[in-house]
């Protein structure tokens, strides 16, 4: 079921009329109720994929009591790597087994010998990538004694299955997420409007922008072969703000509506295409999951409080390892290490890390603030390249074009003007209000500009919207 469909337009009035009906009090039959909804929400692309986060859900929950009430070291590091298993299992049998076995396939194959061709027919579920990330930072935090299990099960139930984020983020910890299905959530007006804010302006991105400058995308990476230089990188450019858009909305979108029900969610994008380095663009992109490599993988693997060229190593690690967390092939595996390597000179060099671009009172950059902007987006967008090719030979193919030619006449590269001018005009929108959780944060405006602008929005959503219902992207991860 997709935000952006008639149908989830239908679910969510209903769901919300009935979760505030039974009464802030009863949190408990609130919790039944978004079980029961989430399931039904998931359920709706392949009621089989239900079993998966069920058996999930169960294994982590019991495991999780099981850690906490055990002294015995061994034991629980035996309960931890039963928890790791089986959520890594499915993932692996799910999303990677295919991958590996072909990778085996073609190493063997290039030492002369001939292994017979295996391939399971399995259909990837969608968002597994994300629940099971989240269910290990229970049985995780549990483990290290940095939490306390949950003994009422509807709530675990409720953190894992939570309908806003379960498909797409933001990856929420347990310590956060958890306590707030264990008690009384109460309805805030005032907080419910910025949700409904949020959820437009991830709509704006989504529906609007993203959606429309699909197609132009497709156009680049579909057809290099016949375009140059100049189309080419404007159809790199474009597909990083197609990402942007379609991801950080959906983002937008999960936070407004959780706020609807009384539920915050953690930021997941604090204006990434603002960022003056990669170091820095990390910090502001997928918060949720580079925050999650860095406190289970990175700082397990020793951190930066290891030699220089063991540091280096590590973040290495880390982003090879993100980027086959979003991908099975060897060009999310690139993406990953290019990145790496993009971070490594701020790392080595000890480089602080600004958690502001430039004053929010500033109305434009500076002339070096806008060109290391400009710099960080380039290089993301060349990383890009990788994530968006079906594979490592259709990615060196776009890049060769790319240089090998230029510029071509016969290509026009006037219907590029359009997408990328409307992707700009978002950014120019999120830059005059880049100090605010997101950019229609505007309850301080006189009313009647608050409801034009709305008004205006949802026009424009009308009119100018894709009459196509894609999928977002990272529905695929």
């Amino acid at each position: 079921m997709l935000f952006n469909s008639l149908i989830f337009a239908l679910f969510l009035p209903a769901v919300f009329g009935l979760y505030w009906g039974v009464g802030a009090s009863r949190w408990r039959a609130q919790n039944v109720l978004i079980i029961a909804a989430s399931y039904l929400f998931y359920g709706w692309w392949d009621p089989r994929f239900l079993s998966l986060i069920i058996l999930s859900s169960t294994v982590d929950y019991l495991l999780g009591l099981r850690i906490h009430r055990s002294e015995d070291d061994v034991a629980r590091r035996r309960l931890l790597i039963a928890s790791l298993s089986v959520n890594l299992g499915i993932l692996g049998v799910f999303k990677y087994f295919n991958f590996f076995v072909d990778s085996a396939r073609v190493a063997l194959e290039s030492v002369g010998m001939a292994p017979p061709a295996i391939a399971l027919e399995i259909i990837l579920p969608v968002g597994i990538s994300f629940y099971t990330f989240q269910t290990l930072s229970y049985t995780i935090d549990i483990y290290r004694r940095k939490l306390q299990p949950v003994e009422e099960a509807t709530t675990f139930f409720a953190f894992v299955a939570f309908f806003p984020q379960l498909v797409a983020g933001p990856i929420e910890r347990a310590k956060r997420l958890l306590p707030q299905f264990a008690k009384e959530r109460t309805f805030d007006p005032v907080v419910a409007s910025d949700g409904l804010r949020q959820m437009l302006w991830g709509f704006v991105k989504k529906v609007l922008v993203a959606d429309n400058i699909a197609p132009y995308v497709e156009l680049a990476f579909g057809a290099h072969e016949s375009l140059d230089g100049v189309a080419l990188l404007c159809g790199a450019l474009l597909f990083s703000v197609q990402l942007y858009c379609d991801f950080s909305g959906y983002s937008d979108m999960a936070i407004g509506m959780a706020r609807l029900f009384g539920i915050n969610l953690s930021q997941n994008f604090a204006y990434p295409y603002f960022a003056r380095t990669m170091r820095e663009f990390w910090r502001r992109w997928h918060i949720s999951l580079s925050t999650w490599f860095r406190d289970y993988v990175y700082i397990p693997l020793g951190g930066a409080r290891v030699s220089s060229s063991r540091a280096a190593t590590n973040v290495l690690i880390v982003f090879c390892v993100s980027g086959l967390w979003h991908g099975a092939n060897w060009t999310f595996v690139v993406w990953g290490l290019l990145n790496g390597l993009y971070t490594l000179p701020a790392l080595l060099g000890n480089q602080a890390v600004a958690d502001e671009v430039v004053a929010a009172d500033n109305w434009l950059p500076s002339r070096s603030e806008l060109g290391a902007m400009c710099r960080t987006v380039l290089l993301w967008t060349l990383g890009l390249v990788f994530f968006r090719s079906d594979s490592l030979s259709h990615a060196f193919g776009f890049l060769g074009q790319g240089l090998s030619a230029p510029w071509s006449s016969s290509v026009d590269h006037g219907q590029f003007i359009a997408p990328l001018s409307l992707g700009f005009g978002l950014l120019v929108a999120e830059w005059f209000n880049r100090d605010r959780p997101h950019a229609l944060s505007i309850e301080a405006w006189p009313a009647s500009l608050r409801w034009a602008t709305y008004m205006i929005l949802g026009l424009a959503l009308i009119i100018f919207g894709s009459v196509e219902s894609r999928a977002f992207v990272y529905f695929q991860f």
